[in-house]
Parts: structure tokens; sequence; C-alpha cells
């Protein structure tokens, strides 16, 4: 008989299943932290910067640190000032002027060299960096002042700094090139018509004009506008009131119907 062939029996192993650990839940206490809230800041009406031994006040001009070694200082208009709330870190809310060459259309001709223009621009910015108060005068009372320091300037335009548009748009203007008035020119007034011009613009020069006795515009008495530029060194009992450097001219001439647009 055959020997019946045992049957070979392969023993298979299951796959040991790997058991997962037991997961513990810990029941952890979660701490929501509030953010600390910043202590409120007080609203000052006047600070005293020890840094210069000066008092200032909401809407003082000050001199303001430019960040550009040897740049001339900005000119900034304060608007309000706070401090924490133990009275140190002083910062101030300033709204800038612009000087013309800031502008968008940069300086023309008859931009004064003391000129600034009050912006829209704000900022914040530290009490540190303010070296000092200046004056912004008005352009009818910066033509008054009997002389002009380091620290005065003059403003008769609003300036848009995104735009650069100003406000007024027109100002008026005098002499035959038609330009505003630049304060810092010096210019003669016919005794016939009122009108101003530059002493380069009527043919003559600053020190000519200086020493005339009458003037009169060409539209008004060319004879006699030649005879005083011939005699332009006899010395002038008028020359205040036909003589103009920087003083006592208003914005607008009541017989000067013309306007320009200042950009």
């Amino acid at each position: 008989m055959r020997e019946k062939k045992k049957k070979k029996l392969i023993a298979t192993q299951k796959p040991q299943t790997k058991t997962s650990p037991s997961l513990h839940l810990h029941h952890t206490h979660l701490r929501l932290q509030m953010p600390k809230q910043k202590a409120p800041r007080k609203q000052l009406k006047s600070y005293k910067l020890k840094h210069i031994n000066k008092t200032i006040q909401e809407g003082d001009a000050v001199l303001m640190r430019s960040s550009e070694a040897g740049k001339a200082s900005y000119v900034a208009r304060v608007e309000a000032i706070e401090t924490d709330a133990r009275g140190s870190n002083a910062k101030v809310r300033v709204r800038w002027y612009y000087r013309p060459e800031e502008s968008i259309g940069g300086r023309r001709q008859f931009h004064g060299a003391k000129e600034v223009f009050l912006s829209d621009h704000l900022d914040f910015q530290s009490a540190d960096t303010i070296e000092g108060k200046c004056k912004v005068h008005t352009f009818s009372s910066y033509t008054k002042l009997d002389s002009v320091g380091n620290d005065d300037f003059f403003c008769r335009f609003e300036y848009n700094s995104a735009s650069g548009a100003f406000n007024p748009d027109r100002v008026a203007v005098f002499c035959k090139c038609e330009m505003p008035y630049n304060p810092d020119d010096l210019m003669v007034q016919c005794e016939e018509c009122s009108e101003w011009f530059h002493p380069s613009c009527i043919g003559t020069t600053i020190e000519e004009a200086k020493k005339l006795d009458h003037f009169y515009c060409e539209e008004c008495s060319p004879q006699e506008q030649e005879q005083d530029l011939q005699n332009s060194n006899s010395t002038s009992k008028q020359r205040d009131a036909k003589v103009n450097g920087k003083r006592n001219l208003e914005v607008t001439k009541p017989k000067n119907k013309h306007t320009k647009r200042p950009g």
C-alpha cells in the first residue's frame, strides 16, 4: 500500500496586530490669556520740552529734526499732544508744511525763500524730534515785517500732498511777466495805474530802481518813464512808497484784475 502522503501543513501565522496604546485623555485646563490693554494716553493742551526748555501748545509751528544729515529742519503745525499715564514718552500729532521744492510741481520763480504750504499730511512724531519753535505768518503779515528772522516763514496756500492741488488755485499776478508776487523780489509801482513791476521787466536794475524819483509804466507815460530812468541817480523822497522790497504789499491790488494758477 502506498503510504499516504502526509499533508504538509504549513502553519501560517496571522500577522500580529499592533495594539494601540491606550489613549489617555488628560483634561487640561485652558487659560485664555487676554491681551494686555495699553494704558490710556493723556491728551494735553501744552507740554514742556526739557531738551529745548520751551513749552509747546496745540497750533504752534515747530521745527522737526530731519532724519537726513545736513538737511533743513521740517516745518510742522502741532495738532495734538499726548503722553503716557506717567506724563512721559510724549508724542505730537503734526500737520506738515511742505516747502515748494517738496511739492509735486517743485519750486517756481514766484515762491519766496521762506514760503511753505500747509498740507493735509498728518503724522505722529516723538516730541524729542522737535528742535524749536517757529512762526508761520500769513502772506499779508509777512510782507509787513520789519525784518525776517531764521524762524520766520509764510504760508499762502494749502496743499494736497496726493494730487498736488493748491487752495486757492488762483492768485493775483503782477508786472508784464504776469507772475504772482514774490515778497523777496523788489518791485516798483506805477504812479498812474498803481501796477507793480520788476526792475528787470522795465529795462532797469535793482540799484537804479531804488533811486527813481517817479515811475510811470509804458502804458501810462512812456516819456516820463524814460526821463526817470535817465535821472535814476537822483535820490527819491518817495522811494518807500514807490519801491517795494518785501514790505507793504497786500495779496491783491484793486487795479490788478489778472489771476493765475499757482501750480
